[in-house]
């Protein structure tokens, strides 16, 4: 079977997606599948995967985990990992997906959507309460992310946010504890807390703070299985398949969903491989068990 592994992009990401790139690549088993190495560039790079009996993806962002390359791999006939393009689609909008989750009576912080400067709400905002989180609708890895703690900062960080994408959230900042469920064949498999020096869990702290911490946790069984049962009706209610992250944060035994992460990180310093591996499940594990069960929904 030849396996293409599916890294790089045109996203803001696209550093994070060549590492995993390379991590995955490197650690699939070569004497049970030809794997190769697709590079995206640009959008029409993506017809290289047309020849391919499974497509490994790692891309991260737009034209990546918006459901994008799910659609035109489904048009080439080509299986690919996790999550089809409806469900990628709507969790990598962070409005859209906050609808969702608040339509199923999920957890999730107070929220503003808006698509230009004239449409910040400095009412309705100080109604939720400093300080907020200001980020853009589909990014990731807290690129262009701030958490602002006055009315006078607020414009500035939300222009920031607008040079990354054309809508921009601006969301109550929730403090507590930050956990990721890792999900493996649609359900949960290993609830990770994340320690970490920064005020919030910033791109300084996922990829450059060795001072962060992400251990594999067992909260007090009521709270475990509150926690557990959230992140699965996610995943349930959003349609998403196979691998992925549900991300939370905990105040005061409350959890709050933050977002969901259909195509997490690969690098061996990533949360996913990470909260796989505390439970047991080795990388190349991981590897097999992602292509094996996204075959089976494909099929």
């Amino acid at each position: 079977m030849k396996i293409g592994v599916i890294m790089g992009g045109i996203s803001s990401e696209r550093t994070v997606s060549l590492n995993s790139g390379e991590e995955v690549f490197a650690s699939f088993d070569k004497k049970k599948y030809d794997v190769v190495k697709i590079q995206i560039d640009k959008m029409d790079d993506l017809g290289k995967a047309k020849d391919l009996d499974f497509a490994y993806l790692v891309l991260h962002g737009k034209f990546g985990e918006d459901g994008m390359v799910q659609s035109v791999l489904e048009s080439f006939g080509v299986p690919y990992t996790g999550s089809g393009p409806m469900a990628s689609a709507l969790c990598l909008d962070k409005d859209m997906n906050k609808r969702i989750l608040k339509s199923a009576d999920i957890n999730t912080a107070p929220w503003l959507s808006i698509t230009s400067m004239e449409e910040i709400d400095y009412d309705y905002v100080e109604r939720m309460g400093y300080p907020i989180v200001v980020k853009p609708n589909s990014g990731g890895s807290s690129v262009a992310t701030n958490v602002v703690k006055s009315k006078e900062a607020l414009a500035d960080a939300v222009g920031l946010a607008f040079q990354f994408d054309n809508e921009v959230i601006i969301e109550k900042f929730i403090q507590g504890e930050e956990i990721s469920c890792c999900i493996l064949e649609d359900k949960v498999v290993a609830v990770v807390l994340i320690k970490h020096n920064a005020e919030f869990f910033d791109y300084e702290a996922k990829y450059k703070d060795s001072g962060t911490q992400e251990t594999v946790v067992q909260f007090p069984a009521e709270l475990h299985n509150q926690i557990v049962d959230m992140a699965n009706k996610c995943w349930k209610v959003c349609k998403c398949k196979v691998m992925g992250r549900v991300d939370m944060i905990i105040k005061e035994g409350v959890p709050y969903v933050l977002e969901i992460n259909t195509l997490p990180g690969h690098t061996k310093n990533s949360i996913y491989p990470k909260g796989l591996l505390g439970a047991g499940i080795s990388y190349e594990e991981m590897l097999e068990r992602i292509v094996q069960a996204s075959l089976k929904v494909k099929r």
